[in-house]
């Protein structure tokens, strides 16, 4: 049997390599959408001529301005959803099942002359040790919480409060999510089992109650409400 000393370290080394290898992932897949033929032909016109549908607006023939570019760090423990929230923040078609991110996720945007790029870290312990290397390239910091999932709130209180402490003033978007299970936290509770009023002023922060399922698009918790408030907040940056 391998010391628990050992085993740190290839827990670590793993970590490293999965989080290389969502790097690279990354970077190639920021250069496939910047480098894909802008035309309503192929697979990118159709997911651009779909989002468009979701917003209620149409795209305009012929060439379009390069738009305002910004980045979206999408943290939170692993099982806390943020998949889902990705998902039906960037798609309105139902998912039977969507599999928690082992490693990164991406989703990119585009409204009002905004490009949002929108980045999931997984949520695993070994991937957690990464989570601030992206804080510095991150106009907004939103943070997932299962509401639902009661033991872990303590943990993911600390985690949440050490990302704050590496950045004053970033804006900060707590989802309280799974508000569809009865035994969800309100957003009150989950604003003291958080430890929220103890944020500094410099912070501009807010707390949404979501459901990231195919029916809560449908609801007052619908994650549509984070898109549409992450469209406001970057088009004042």
């Amino acid at each position: 049997m391998a010391p628990t000393g050992a085993l740190g370290h290839l827990s670590l080394a793993l970590g490293a390599a999965v989080a290389a290898l969502g790097s690279l992932l990354f970077i190639a897949w920021k250069l496939y959408f910047r480098d894909v033929n802008d035309s309503s032909v192929g697979w990118r016109g159709r997911w651009e001529q779909q989002l468009a549908r979701e917003l209620g607006r149409s795209i305009p023939n012929g060439d379009k301005p390069h738009p305002c570019e910004f980045q979206v760090l999408v943290l939170g423990l692993d099982g806390a959803g943020k998949s889902s929230i990705l998902h039906y923040v960037s798609n309105s078609e139902a998912k039977r099942c969507i599999f928690p991110t082992q490693g990164f996720n991406f989703v990119q945007l585009q409204d009002s002359g905004l490009q949002v790029d929108l980045l999931e870290v997984g949520g695993s312990q070994n991937l957690r040790f990464y989570w601030n290397q992206y804080l510095s390239k991150a106009h907004i910091l939103v943070f997932v919480v299962d509401a639902a999932d009661i033991p872990r709130l303590p943990t993911a209180r600390q985690e949440l409060h050490c990302l704050l402490a590496e950045d004053a003033q970033l804006p900060l978007i707590v989802l309280a999510n799974k508000q569809d299970k009865k035994d969800a936290l309100s957003v009150a509770e989950l604003h003291n089992e958080l430890a929220l009023n103890t944020l500094n002023d410099q912070r501009e922060f807010f707390l949404l109650p979501t459901s990231a399922t195919y029916a809560g698009l449908a609801t007052a918790n619908s994650v549509l409400h984070l898109k549409n408030l992450l469209i406001k907040l970057l088009a004042q940056i």
